[in-house]
């Protein structure tokens, strides 16, 4: 059902010129510690491709720790991302025709949520 309701929205948002536009999750990978706690080696960076829709934060993310009222609601449809999403990303806006212009360029993941759905994840970002 997740790969059907999202699969409308794309349709209505290619026709339309938004509200969801190219975006790249950008991981540094988990770095290798030696036993005093030094990296060693970085991680091994990755880089997916999804669909990523910059919305107003909500109620229950303007409560949340660490709040600023510069964050912004990034919604990522699920089936448009390989794997998963956590705090530990940056998400790239690309730019595009109908992308407004703040809107491209990195934002870290402040918090990352799941909608009842499993449509998309809901985040909490911050510009990088």
């Amino acid at each position: 059902m997740a790969a059907a309701f999202s699969g409308i929205a794309l349709s209505f948002s290619q026709a339309m010129g938004g509200p969801y536009h190219s975006g790249v999750v950008h991981w540094s990978g988990t770095p290798v510690f030696d036993d005093g706690g030094s990296i060693v080696a970085p991680g091994s960076a990755s880089e997916r491709p999804c669909s990523v829709q910059i919305d107003a934060v909500t109620e229950a993310m303007r409560g949340q720790d660490g709040y600023t009222d510069r964050d912004v609601r990034l919604i990522i449809l699920a089936p448009t991302l390989d794997g998963s999403l956590d705090s530990d990303v940056r998400v790239e806006v690309l730019a595009g025709i109908d992308v407004p212009v703040d809107w491209v360029g990195f934002w870290s993941i402040e918090s990352v949520d799941r909608d009842p759905l499993s449509i998309g994840w809901s985040c909490r970002g911050r510009r990088a």
